[in-house]
């Protein structure tokens, strides 16, 4: 039984335990209902501060129930997502950071026990065994969740606060020469060839490449406009969906030089009708990464061009051909990044600079052409 020595106060009260340890009483603030707190204290003095504590939390309105912290982290995830309006790919991949990285840690212990210390060994833990771009992502999907979790008043704040465990340094990735662009497309094959040089010579990303219609291809005035991007589902489902930014919608300009290869293409490779498909795996089917990938890999060795670039460095290569004379806001607008002048961007775009852009290039393909035949 509870000693009778418990003095009452102006807020809550402390009592002494049969155990000989002290407790601290007081109000709920959302339900006027007596409560304990969730520590004993081993002194009297102790219970009294931990009692002037709460009251000085409740007065500032930063009190918070400490029972609501007791929900699980999986639990509290499969909410978090299901709550979350996200991109079917992009919630693919937010479950399957979840289901691999996050639940075999965290998922049975609650919110309110998550420490910095446990985020930080869970860091170091997963980057013995997985890349440090997986890791970053997990621990940025991790953050997110338990910021909602503090928004949601279930914690007082985040344990994600590991300095620098949200970033990576990029490698520089190679770039090619023009002359390697085109031994690399040549190596391709006929299907694939203008795949290649449109990577390289607009920096269009691969799935901006595969969800190209032919009513999209302007030959008359030698632009690309580019509308959707297409993306890959695990279970290898295929749908088109619309950029991330109103900057990933925008016309691009490719070299005059590249007219013939862009007819060409559409005459022989391409689907019929105007929303047929610019590029078509081998079996007439929408093109799919894994339908060039060999023939990447074998053309690649064919050119002589090392090991290490991979498909998605032909557009930065074009990034930086086009760099040569293009303003900064030209060039974001040109590869679709999204910036707060979008509409002064874009009135340089329609003025003819996207245009001289693409020209530029065209002389580095004649000079590397020229020089090719020599």
């Amino acid at each position: 039984m509870p000693n009778s020595q418990g003095r009452r106060r102006r807020f809550g009260s402390v009592r002494q335990l049969a155990s000989g340890r002290w407790q601290v009483r007081y109000r709920d603030p959302e339900t006027a209902q007596l409560r304990s707190a969730e520590e004993t204290y081993a002194t009297k003095t102790d219970a009294e501060v931990a009692l002037t504590h709460i009251e000085a939390d409740i007065t500032r309105g930063q009190w918070s129930d400490p029972d609501a912290g007791k929900v699980s982290f999986g639990v509290y995830a499969v909410v978090w997502l299901n709550d979350r309006k996200m991109a079917a790919r992009t919630r693919e991949r937010h479950e399957s950071v979840v289901r691999l990285h996050l639940l075999p840690t965290f998922g049975d212990r609650p919110l309110a026990s998550i420490t910095t210390a446990q985020v930080r060994a869970w860091r170091t833990a997963c980057l013995t065994r997985t890349g440090e771009p997986t890791v970053v992502k997990a621990y940025q999907v991790l953050r997110a969740i338990l910021n909602t979790a503090v928004d949601d008043e279930l914690i007082r704040r985040n344990p994600c606060r590991v300095k620098g465990a949200d970033r990576y340094d990029v490698p520089e990735r190679p770039v090619l020469t023009v002359a390697e662009v085109y031994a690399v497309a040549d190596a391709m094959g006929p299907r694939y060839r203008l795949l290649v040089l449109l990577a390289a010579f607009t920096g269009l990303r691969f799935g901006e490449l595969a969800s190209l219609r032919r009513r999209d291809v302007d030959t008359a005035k030698a632009v690309l406009m580019v509308r959707r991007s297409q993306a890959e589902m695990q279970t290898g489902a295929l749908f088109d969906k619309a950029p991330k930014s109103d900057a990933g919608i925008r016309p691009v300009a490719f070299p005059s030089e590249l007219l013939p290869d862009v007819q060409g293409h559409l005459d022989i490779y391409s689907g019929p009708g105007r929303d047929g498909h610019v590029f078509l795996g081998p079996q007439g089917g929408q093109l799919r990464r894994s339908n060039f990938r060999d023939d990447w890999i074998r053309a690649r060795t064919t050119a002589g061009v090392t090991a290490d670039v991979h498909f998605h460095d032909l557009r930065h290569t074009g990034n930086t051909l086009a760099a040569s004379g293009a303003s900064l806001r030209e060039l974001m607008t040109r590869m679709g990044h999204s910036t707060p002048r979008a509409a002064l961007i874009y009135q340089h775009m329609v003025n003819g600079r996207d245009r001289e852009i693409a020209d530029r290039l065209g002389s580095m393909i004649r000079k590397a052409r020229g020089d090719a035949d020599s």
